[in-house]
């Protein structure tokens, strides 16, 4: 069993290490797109390429890797405790945000930039929220501290939010 999950919190680890930086790479793409020639080809030539490499090579093999080793666990459980299941609906959105994070990834391969590098910045603290809360949910485990733990994450989302659009603001 711990070597199981010594297995998943690696590939959790790493997963998450490619889900933020794939959407830094969204980011960048996205604003070299608005710069000149022959800056513009060359920068976005060279993210498509690094995009590719961490998606293909690093996040997607730790995802599927981290799912393998999650349900290898699971398996382990007699019965599901109230934050096991909580656990997976999260984690279920977590895959979810995977797989539009690919289509963003296929649509800038294609030339096509569906979002703002603003909004981008936004997309990239969905993983952020998730990841908190996900750790605190395993961490904690008791519907008390499950309250506490929520209130503290909507808490620090509008940090978070509030964090950006001061940034924004800095950056204009």
């Amino acid at each position: 069993m711990l070597y199981l999950k010594a297995l998943h919190i690696i590939f959790v680890v790493t997963w998450f290490a490619g889900l933020f930086y794939i959407v830094r790479l969204f980011i960048y793409q996205t604003e070299a797109n608005q710069k000149q020639e022959p800056e513009r080809s060359i920068l976005i030539a060279e993210y498509r390429r690094i995009s590719r490499l961490l998606w293909y090579m690093i996040t997607w093999p730790s995802a599927v890797l981290t799912l393998f080793f999650g349900l290898s666990m699971l398996q382990l459980y007699p019965e599901w405790p109230a934050w096991l299941f909580i656990k997976l609906c999260l984690v279920v959105l977590l895959y979810i945000y995977h797989f539009l994070c690919h289509r963003i990834f296929t649509q800038l391969r294609k030339g096509k930039y569906p979002m703002s590098s603003f909004q981008l910045r936004l997309w990239n603290e969905v993983a952020t929220l998730l990841l908190v809360s996900i750790v605190f949910l395993v961490v904690l485990k008791s519907a008390m501290d499950m309250t506490y733990g929520i209130l503290g994450l909507v808490i620090f989302a509008v940090v978070l939010m509030s964090a950006i659009h001061i940034y924004k603001k800095f950056r204009q």
